[in-house]
């Protein structure tokens, strides 16, 4: 039990000095760009009293690194400042969009877990007959191609060409489960397909290797 918390504990270090290094060199990288911001969003009429103020304001008065370390600090305590677009908080614009994302992950977790497990079991029951080898040949198929390649497939197919789904919708907080589910169908079925084709072989190799033990 030791050796597994101590090796969360590593993954977790090391997930987070990636993190740290990535935000850094993302900082630099702006850091580098030429121009200045302040000047860029209120534009060329802006007189030079307005420009060092709003550097104030942004802290773009601050050096580079004290910028930065602010930066850190707020994201510990978790505020991550305000967007420059629209003056809304960034947790509040991510906040929806994570909503987003994990109601997407959860319904192609839904659909792909049980079909992977299924098709898997059953390829590794009735393996290199006709079934088998055309269920590696679409698994593979579906590897190889690019996630963005098999949307635009299933946008042309199930929304073009049928008109079941829409082929581009937007999800508000208002909308009902069904309606919901209904709106990123197609969106969960590419990541069906891609999950699948994965979690299937992996099931099929599993379960092949469990009946070639000797208990078996």
């Amino acid at each position: 039990m030791g050796k597994i918390v101590k090796m969360e504990a590593q993954r977790l270090g090391l997930g987070l000095l990636t993190l740290f290094v990535v935000s850094l060199i993302i900082f630099l990288g702006v850091e580098l760009l030429p121009g200045d911001l302040a000047e860029a969003i209120l534009g060329q009429a802006a007189t030079p009293e307005t420009v060092a103020a709003f550097r104030r304001e942004l802290m773009l008065d601050l050096p580079a690194h004290e910028r930065h370390l602010n930066w850190l600090g707020g994201m510990l305590q978790g505020d991550m400042g305000r967007s420059l677009a629209n003056q809304r908080e960034i947790s509040e614009l991510i906040g929806g969009r994570l909503a987003n994302t994990l109601f997407l992950a959860a319904l192609a977790a839904l659909i792909s877990v049980p079909l992977a497990v299924t098709l898997g079991a059953l390829a590794a029951l009735y393996r290199n007959t006709f079934y088998d080898r055309c269920v590696n040949v679409v698994t593979l198929s579906s590897i190889s191609f690019p996630e963005f390649f098999v949307a635009y497939i299933l946008v042309f197919f199930l929304a073009v060409q049928l008109g079941w789904f829409p082929s581009i919708s937007n999800v508000s907080e208002g909308l009902g489960f069904w309606e919901r589910a209904f709106r990123t169908a197609l969106p969960a079925f590419t990541l069906t397909l891609v999950v699948v084709a994965h979690m299937m072989r992996m099931t099929r190799a599993a379960i092949i290797n469990l009946l070639a033990s000797p208990y078996i």
